[in-house]
């Protein structure tokens, strides 16, 4: 399972960006994808899911109304639109799949892997 995130960069607040999660040598339609994020000397937060049963997504209360996970299986793709960000939205964002023997679903205290690459997001205040 290999995971790529891209499409960070540098944003002022109030503003958009949207970031984009490869998969290669494996189908995005068969495994929930949770978008992470991480601040250095923070623990890692989840903040967002789609699952692959029926495309389901569930979001953080820090982003809700704010993000859109979405995905295009042509493009073996899954997206994540963000608006209106806060500077507090600064950090490494990547994505990763259900650890084994998960793959379908998100939430009830799903593991989540590492995930692959991340992409850095800054939001100037």
């Amino acid at each position: 399972v290999q995971l790529q995130a891209s499409g960070g960069g540098l944003v002022p607040a109030g503003g958009s960006l949207r970031l984009a999660c490869a998969a290669s040598k494996f189908t995005l339609d068969y495994y929930a994808i949770a978008w992470f994020r991480k601040v250095p000397g923070k623990e890692r937060e989840q903040i967002g899911c789609i699952a692959s049963y029926d495309g389901s997504t569930t979001y953080a209360d820090s982003v809700k109304g704010r993000f859109t996970i979405s995905k295009d299986s042509s493009k073996n793709t899954v997206y994540l639109e963000m608006t209106l960000l806060k500077p507090e939205d600064t950090a490494v964002y990547y994505c990763a799949t259900p650890r084994a023997p998960y793959r379908e679903r998100c939430g009830g205290g799903i593991p989540f892997g590492n995930g692959g690459q991340g992409t850095l997001v800054t939001v100037s205040s």
